[in-house]
């Protein structure tokens, strides 16, 4: 895990994706409509994706994309994103890690 936490370090928002997963673009896209610029990393486009992935699966996700970390804090999977839009906390939480400006 210790390698997620350092993916992680200073970057505001931080999507753990892979290039054909249709709720990873999802997510991505929504996050994006709130003028934030997320670090994503493609686990199917990077050398060490299957170590980040095996990270991940310990973390307790499965399947393990997307996974959204704001202001270096877990989110989650987008079941936990979408619940967080639909009770307008996502905006907030975007500006308190300061990934987007108001």
């Amino acid at each position: 895990m210790e390698m997620v936490r350092r993916m992680v370090a200073d970057r505001p928002v931080v999507i753990f994706s892979r290039s054909t997963c249709c709720m990873s673009h999802t997510i991505k896209t929504l996050i994006s409509g709130f003028g934030a610029n997320p670090t994503v990393y493609e686990l199917d486009q990077m050398q060490n994706g299957q170590q980040v992935e095996r990270e991940l699966h310990k973390m307790g996700y499965k399947p393990s994309v997307p996974v959204v970390f704001i202001g270096q804090q877990l989110i989650g999977g987008p079941n936990q994103v979408m619940t967080l839009q639909v009770k307008n906390q996502l905006a907030p939480l975007l500006i308190r890690a300061g990934a987007i400006w108001i």
